[in-house]
């Protein structure tokens, strides 16, 4: 059941709990009949053989202080939206409760909430009414949903001719200036273009400097370190991790690696890949000097430290003249270093048997975050023999005073007139 009249009281000096999900479970039932004759066909004792349950959450419990941003990340398909259909009333739990308090603002997927016959003008209206507006207080913010959605004269046309950017602008618009105590947002930020999302960035930016509470879901985990003061890493409809984002965010990039790793494997047992083939790269390991780590390990480094990244190489045919490339990539595929031993002027021995090349990076100054290492054997006319990518990561922290791709222990001076 939803019960959004109270959430539960909190103690002196604590911000009040705006929203309280206890032993929430959401049971969806899949058809695998999908048209009418074939319903009818397998109606009565065979039809359950065509039916299929899938528990979306699985006894979820947590509780959002009043004033608090809260990031909803995990795989598509881990429940993060229907979570946030949940608390905002959308859809009922199977079992367990919601509680909530205040008004709530919900932007779900593209859309939600709007009629498509309806011209722009009147879905405002009728959004404004379901979030709990009366006509007087639409009348009186209009002029600013109009301003703040930036549609101009389409706001008189039906919403069914509207882009995908413009039906996020409208319907954002809308949603803010509703004046939630509670907003929930899904992803939908991802659509408009980039002025509009500085535009909604900054209002909730702003949002946040009033104390309001928001619940956002989002695959920009940039964006859930930047604004968010929790993180809740939800898996197959559990809460895997909940806590501060600059754990929640390392714990969510090793589940990504890890299902990445199953799927190549699944990968190369489906299609028959032998991983035998002369030459081959056996290893790829990443350490600091002294500390090497074991292939399949995870290294945890200080920006700036010394690093060393391991490639052992196997052939059962010689190769007397070849090059070794590594490249190291964020989160995001983009390459933040790359190099080769043709580069660094290496003379590598002839390939015969198992050759291990390991390339230190002194003092590199790589940014907070995880980082994947791809490697190449390659022949001497520029033909690769061997490409691994994502065959190691390694995570770097830093002191946190800064924020990007690469770190600098910067400093300010001032200088008045």
């Amino acid at each position: 059941m939803t019960d959004t009249a109270h959430a539960s009281a909190t103690a002196p000096g604590v911000p009040p709990e705006v929203v309280v999900v206890k032993n929430v479970s959401k049971r969806f039932v899949l058809r695998k009949d999908n048209s009418l004759k074939e319903r009818l066909v397998t109606l009565g004792r065979l039809g359950r053989k065509h039916r299929e349950e899938f528990w979306a959450l699985n006894d979820i419990n947590l509780s959002i202080n009043a004033g608090t941003t809260i990031g909803l990340i995990g795989h598509n398909g881990s429940g993060k939206s229907t979570l946030l259909k949940v608390i905002g009333g959308i859809i009922g739990p199977s079992s367990g409760t919601v509680a909530t308090r205040g008004r709530i603002a919900a932007l779900l997927e593209l859309g939600a909430g709007f009629h498509p016959d309806l011209t722009g003008r009147e879905n405002v209206y009728l959004n404004a009414s379901i979030l709990g507006m009366s006509r007087r207080e639409t009348d009186e913010k209009f002029d600013q949903i109009l301003l703040f959605a930036g549609i101009g004269d389409f706001i008189d046309t039906q919403v069914k001719f509207y882009s995908s950017g413009m039906y996020v602008r409208l319907a954002f618009a809308v949603a803010v200036h509703t004046d939630p105590d509670i907003l929930l947002v899904d992803e939908v930020l991802a659509v408009g273009d980039e002025a509009f999302q500085r535009k909604c960035l900054d209002t909730i930016r702003r949002f946040q400097q009033e104390g309001r509470t928001i619940v956002l879901v989002t695959h920009s985990l940039g964006q859930v370190q930047e604004f968010c003061d929790r993180a809740i890493l939800l898996e197959r409809g559990n809460v895997a991790f909940d806590g501060p984002p600059e754990q929640a965010v390392p714990r969510f990039r090793d589940l990504l690696e890890e299902n990445r790793k199953a799927e190549e494997s699944a990968v190369a047992v489906v299609t028959g890949v032998e991983s035998t083939a002369a030459p081959h790269i056996t290893a790829v390991c990443v350490g600091t000097p002294g500390s090497p780590a074991a292939p399949g390990e995870e290294a945890t480094v200080e920006s700036g430290a010394n690093i060393d990244v391991s490639v052992t190489i196997a052939a059962t045919e010689a190769l007397s003249s070849w090059m070794l490339g590594i490249q190291i990539n964020n989160v995001h595929g983009q390459a933040v270093f790359g190099v080769g031993s043709d580069l660094l002027n290496t003379d590598l021995p002839e390939l015969l048997g198992e050759v291990t090349v390991t390339t230190t990076l002194s003092n590199p100054m790589f940014g907070e975050g995880k980082y994947f290492v791809d490697a190449s054997v390659i022949a001497a006319d520029g033909t690769h023999l061997a490409d691994v990518t994502q065959a190691a990561s390694f995570n770097v922290v830093t002191p946190r005073r800064s924020r990007g791709t690469l770190f600098a222990d910067a400093r300010m001076t001032v200088e008045t007139a």
